[in-house]
Protein backbone atom coordinates (compact mmCIF):
# COMPACT_ATOMS: atom_id res chain seq x y z
CA UNK A 1 0.00 0.00 0.00
CA UNK A 2 1.49 3.35 -1.18
CA UNK A 3 0.54 6.45 1.22
CA UNK A 4 1.31 10.06 0.51
CA UNK A 5 -0.03 12.24 3.62
CA UNK A 6 1.05 15.18 2.82
CA UNK A 7 -0.10 17.49 -0.32
CA UNK A 8 -1.67 20.95 -1.05
CA UNK A 9 -3.94 21.79 -3.79
CA UNK A 10 -5.11 25.16 -5.20
CA UNK A 11 -7.08 25.58 -2.21
CA UNK A 12 -4.00 26.67 -0.65
CA UNK A 13 -0.88 27.29 -2.51
CA UNK A 14 -1.25 23.91 -4.72
CA UNK A 15 -1.54 24.50 -8.70
CA UNK A 16 -3.85 21.83 -9.23
CA UNK A 17 -7.58 22.02 -7.73
CA UNK A 18 -8.55 19.06 -5.43
CA UNK A 19 -9.64 16.69 -7.78
CA UNK A 20 -6.56 16.59 -10.11
CA UNK A 21 -4.50 16.52 -6.97
CA UNK A 22 -6.28 12.90 -6.52
CA UNK A 23 -6.07 11.94 -10.46
CA UNK A 24 -2.24 12.97 -10.17
CA UNK A 25 -1.98 10.97 -6.86
CA UNK A 26 -4.31 7.71 -8.82
CA UNK A 27 -1.61 7.75 -11.75
CA UNK A 28 1.97 8.21 -9.66
CA UNK A 29 0.43 4.89 -8.14
CA UNK A 30 -0.70 5.91 -4.73
CA UNK A 31 -3.51 4.01 -2.63
CA UNK A 32 -4.06 6.64 -0.23
CA UNK A 33 -3.66 10.33 -0.36
CA UNK A 34 -4.28 13.03 2.31
CA UNK A 35 -4.73 16.67 1.02
CA UNK A 36 -3.67 18.96 3.78
CA UNK A 37 -4.13 22.80 2.45
CA UNK A 38 -3.52 25.79 4.62
CA UNK A 39 -5.23 26.32 6.99
CA UNK A 40 -8.84 25.08 5.28
CA UNK A 41 -10.26 22.27 4.05
CA UNK A 42 -12.42 23.99 1.59
CA UNK A 43 -10.88 21.12 -1.01
CA UNK A 44 -12.31 18.48 0.82
CA UNK A 45 -15.42 17.86 -0.76
CA UNK A 46 -13.84 17.96 -4.77
CA UNK A 47 -11.16 15.87 -3.30
CA UNK A 48 -13.71 13.34 -1.49
CA UNK A 49 -15.45 12.71 -4.92
CA UNK A 50 -12.68 12.36 -7.00
CA UNK A 51 -11.42 9.81 -4.31
CA UNK A 52 -14.30 7.84 -4.54
CA UNK A 53 -14.55 8.11 -8.14
CA UNK A 54 -11.32 6.63 -8.47
CA UNK A 55 -11.14 3.66 -5.96
CA UNK A 56 -8.37 5.59 -3.63
CA UNK A 57 -8.95 6.25 0.00
CA UNK A 58 -8.91 10.24 0.65
CA UNK A 59 -7.65 11.01 4.68
CA UNK A 60 -8.90 14.79 5.11
CA UNK A 61 -6.51 16.41 6.55
CA UNK A 62 -5.24 20.54 7.03
CA UNK A 63 -1.71 21.74 7.33
CA UNK A 64 -1.86 24.47 10.61
CA UNK A 65 0.41 27.64 10.49
CA UNK A 66 2.13 27.94 14.12
CA UNK A 67 5.00 29.89 15.75
CA UNK A 68 6.82 29.64 18.64
CA UNK A 69 9.72 32.20 19.77
CA UNK A 70 9.37 33.33 16.04
CA UNK A 71 10.26 29.85 14.44
CA UNK A 72 7.53 28.71 12.07
CA UNK A 73 6.03 25.67 13.09
CA UNK A 74 3.56 23.36 10.46
CA UNK A 75 0.76 21.33 12.32
CA UNK A 76 -0.59 18.42 9.71
CA UNK A 77 -4.22 17.61 11.51
CA UNK A 78 -5.68 14.64 10.10
CA UNK A 79 -9.35 13.43 10.32
CA UNK A 80 -10.79 15.95 13.00
CA UNK A 81 -14.05 17.90 12.54
CA UNK A 82 -14.30 20.41 9.81
CA UNK A 83 -17.26 22.02 12.32
CA UNK A 84 -15.09 22.50 15.41
CA UNK A 85 -16.09 26.06 16.24
CA UNK A 86 -12.48 26.40 18.41
CA UNK A 87 -10.58 24.88 15.25
CA UNK A 88 -12.68 27.23 12.69
CA UNK A 89 -11.92 30.20 14.77
CA UNK A 90 -7.99 29.02 15.04
CA UNK A 91 -8.02 28.45 10.92
CA UNK A 92 -10.00 31.61 10.22
CA UNK A 93 -7.86 33.58 12.56
CA UNK A 94 -4.46 32.37 10.31
CA UNK A 95 -6.04 33.42 7.16
CA UNK A 96 -6.69 36.64 7.99
CA UNK A 97 -2.94 36.92 9.07
CA UNK A 98 -1.73 35.18 6.28
CA UNK A 99 -3.36 37.65 3.81
CA UNK A 100 -2.43 40.54 6.25
CA UNK A 101 1.35 39.58 5.82
CA UNK A 102 1.16 39.08 2.38
CA UNK A 103 -0.46 42.79 1.82
CA UNK A 104 2.86 44.37 3.53
CA UNK A 105 5.40 41.99 1.92
CA UNK A 106 4.16 43.49 -1.23
CA UNK A 107 3.71 46.73 0.16
CA UNK A 108 7.51 46.43 0.75
CA UNK A 109 8.26 44.90 -2.61
CA UNK A 110 6.79 47.04 -4.39
CA UNK A 111 9.21 50.29 -4.82
CA UNK A 112 12.08 47.52 -5.58
CA UNK A 113 10.12 45.50 -8.08
CA UNK A 114 7.27 47.10 -9.43
CA UNK A 115 5.01 44.31 -7.53
CA UNK A 116 1.04 45.26 -7.39
CA UNK A 117 -1.79 43.83 -5.07
CA UNK A 118 -3.50 42.97 -8.09
CA UNK A 119 -0.67 40.73 -9.70
CA UNK A 120 -0.64 38.61 -6.86
CA UNK A 121 -4.55 38.17 -6.67
CA UNK A 122 -3.97 37.05 -10.17
CA UNK A 123 -2.18 34.21 -8.96
CA UNK A 124 -4.92 33.08 -6.64
CA UNK A 125 -7.48 30.50 -7.84
CA UNK A 126 -11.17 30.81 -6.30
CA UNK A 127 -11.33 31.53 -2.38
CA UNK A 128 -7.85 30.76 -1.87
CA UNK A 129 -5.75 32.44 0.72
CA UNK A 130 -3.24 35.22 -0.40
CA UNK A 131 0.50 33.70 0.71
CA UNK A 132 4.08 33.92 0.31
CA UNK A 133 3.82 31.40 -2.81
CA UNK A 134 1.43 33.79 -4.49
CA UNK A 135 3.53 36.38 -4.36
CA UNK A 136 6.31 34.04 -5.78
CA UNK A 137 3.87 33.27 -8.61
CA UNK A 138 3.36 37.32 -9.10
CA UNK A 139 7.56 37.64 -9.50
CA UNK A 140 7.36 34.65 -11.11
CA UNK A 141 5.01 36.45 -14.07
CA UNK A 142 6.45 39.51 -13.73
CA UNK A 143 9.89 38.01 -14.97
CA UNK A 144 11.29 39.49 -11.44
CA UNK A 145 12.66 35.63 -10.86
CA UNK A 146 12.41 32.60 -12.64
CA UNK A 147 10.68 30.42 -10.05
CA UNK A 148 9.04 29.89 -6.92
CA UNK A 149 12.45 28.31 -5.56
CA UNK A 150 14.68 31.67 -6.66
CA UNK A 151 11.76 34.24 -5.15
CA UNK A 152 11.42 32.22 -1.67
CA UNK A 153 15.84 32.05 -2.29
CA UNK A 154 15.71 35.79 -2.25
CA UNK A 155 13.18 38.49 -2.43
CA UNK A 156 11.10 36.40 0.40
CA UNK A 157 13.68 34.80 2.50
CA UNK A 158 13.07 35.07 5.82
CA UNK A 159 16.34 36.25 6.45
CA UNK A 160 15.74 39.20 3.76
CA UNK A 161 14.19 43.15 4.04
CA UNK A 162 11.11 42.15 2.33
CA UNK A 163 9.85 39.87 4.85
CA UNK A 164 6.92 40.17 7.62
CA UNK A 165 6.47 37.64 10.36
CA UNK A 166 3.29 35.97 10.78
CA UNK A 167 1.21 36.13 13.63
CA UNK A 168 -0.25 32.67 14.19
CA UNK A 169 -0.93 29.90 17.42
CA UNK A 170 1.25 28.04 19.38
CA UNK A 171 1.58 24.80 18.54
CA UNK A 172 0.89 23.42 22.06
CA UNK A 173 -2.04 25.18 22.06
CA UNK A 174 -2.81 23.90 18.47
CA UNK A 175 -2.53 20.50 19.23
CA UNK A 176 -4.72 20.23 22.15
CA UNK A 177 -7.70 22.15 19.93
CA UNK A 178 -6.74 19.30 17.35
CA UNK A 179 -7.18 16.79 19.64
CA UNK A 180 -10.76 18.32 21.03
CA UNK A 181 -12.05 18.69 17.34
CA UNK A 182 -11.30 14.45 17.17
CA UNK A 183 -8.16 15.19 14.72
CA UNK A 184 -4.77 13.44 14.75
CA UNK A 185 -1.88 16.09 14.92
CA UNK A 186 1.60 15.50 13.30
CA UNK A 187 4.41 18.28 13.04
CA UNK A 188 5.46 18.24 9.29
CA UNK A 189 9.32 18.35 8.67
CA UNK A 190 10.01 19.37 11.96
CA UNK A 191 13.89 19.40 11.42
CA UNK A 192 14.04 20.89 7.93
CA UNK A 193 17.15 22.90 8.85
CA UNK A 194 17.32 24.69 5.26
CA UNK A 195 13.85 26.30 6.12
CA UNK A 196 15.60 28.13 8.92
CA UNK A 197 15.13 27.67 12.60
CA UNK A 198 13.65 24.54 13.63
CA UNK A 199 11.89 23.35 17.10
CA UNK A 200 14.25 21.75 19.79
CA UNK A 201 13.62 18.25 21.47
CA UNK A 202 12.54 19.64 24.43
CA UNK A 203 9.42 21.68 22.36
CA UNK A 204 8.48 18.73 21.04
CA UNK A 205 8.32 16.59 23.93
CA UNK A 206 5.67 19.57 25.26
CA UNK A 207 3.70 19.02 21.88
CA UNK A 208 3.64 15.63 22.35
CA UNK A 209 2.51 15.92 25.95
CA UNK A 210 -0.22 18.01 24.77
CA UNK A 211 -1.68 15.18 22.60
CA UNK A 212 0.69 15.45 19.74
CA UNK A 213 0.60 11.97 17.85
CA UNK A 214 3.46 11.41 15.22
CA UNK A 215 6.49 13.37 13.49
CA UNK A 216 6.88 14.01 9.63
CA UNK A 217 10.26 12.10 9.19
CA UNK A 218 10.28 11.23 6.05
CA UNK A 219 10.12 14.76 4.00
CA UNK A 220 12.82 15.79 1.69
CA UNK A 221 13.63 18.56 3.40
CA UNK A 222 15.13 15.94 5.74
CA UNK A 223 18.95 14.63 5.91
CA UNK A 224 19.67 11.44 6.21
CA UNK A 225 21.07 12.68 9.77
CA UNK A 226 17.61 14.35 10.69
CA UNK A 227 15.85 11.66 9.52
CA UNK A 228 17.59 9.42 11.79
CA UNK A 229 17.35 11.69 14.65
CA UNK A 230 13.82 12.66 14.20
CA UNK A 231 13.33 8.68 14.33
CA UNK A 232 14.95 8.13 17.62
CA UNK A 233 13.07 11.13 19.52
CA UNK A 234 9.85 9.38 18.05
CA UNK A 235 10.47 6.18 19.82
CA UNK A 236 11.47 7.74 22.62
CA UNK A 237 8.03 9.75 23.04
CA UNK A 238 5.85 7.26 21.99
CA UNK A 239 5.03 8.92 17.95
CA UNK A 240 4.52 7.18 15.17
CA UNK A 241 6.47 8.26 12.18
CA UNK A 242 4.98 9.24 8.56
CA UNK A 243 6.76 10.17 5.13
CA UNK A 244 5.24 12.36 2.41
CA UNK A 245 5.86 14.41 -0.37
CA UNK A 246 4.42 17.77 0.58
CA UNK A 247 3.41 17.80 -3.05
CA UNK A 248 1.93 21.55 -4.44
CA UNK A 249 1.93 20.15 -8.61
CA UNK A 250 4.24 23.02 -10.02
CA UNK A 251 4.77 24.84 -7.21
CA UNK A 252 7.66 22.76 -6.13
CA UNK A 253 10.02 20.08 -7.38
CA UNK A 254 8.15 17.43 -5.39
CA UNK A 255 6.76 14.44 -6.64
CA UNK A 256 3.80 12.74 -5.23
CA UNK A 257 4.68 9.36 -3.38
CA UNK A 258 8.25 10.29 -3.41
CA UNK A 259 8.33 9.42 0.49
CA UNK A 260 5.04 7.35 1.85
CA UNK A 261 3.86 6.38 5.56
CA UNK A 262 3.81 2.72 6.66
CA UNK A 263 0.30 1.56 6.88
CA UNK A 264 1.04 0.47 10.29
CA UNK A 265 1.21 4.20 11.03
CA UNK A 266 -2.21 5.07 8.80
CA UNK A 267 -4.08 2.49 11.35
CA UNK A 268 -2.52 4.29 14.23
CA UNK A 269 -3.50 7.87 13.02
CA UNK A 270 -7.06 5.77 12.42
CA UNK A 271 -6.99 4.76 16.35
CA UNK A 272 -6.01 7.81 17.48
CA UNK A 273 -9.00 9.72 16.05
CA UNK A 274 -11.12 7.44 16.84
CA UNK A 275 -9.93 7.33 20.86
CA UNK A 276 -10.32 11.81 20.36
CA UNK A 277 -13.74 10.87 19.21
CA UNK A 278 -14.59 9.30 22.05
CA UNK A 279 -12.71 11.77 24.52
CA UNK A 280 -14.51 14.84 22.86
CA UNK A 281 -17.72 13.95 21.57
CA UNK A 282 -19.60 16.65 19.30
Amino acid sequence: MRIDLHTHSTASDGTQSPADVIASAAQAGLDVVALTDHDTSSGWPEATAEADRRGLRFVPGVEISCLLRGVSVHLLSYLHDPEDPALVRMLTESRTSRESRARRMVDRLTPDTGLRWEDVQEQVHGTATIGRPHIADALVARGVVADRDEAFATLLSGRGKYFVPQTAPDPVEAVRVVRAAGGVPVIAHPAASKRGSCLDDAEVEAMAQAGMAGLEVDHRDHSDAERAHLRDLAAALGLFVTGSSDYHGAGKRNLLGENTTDPASLARIDEVAAASRLAHPA
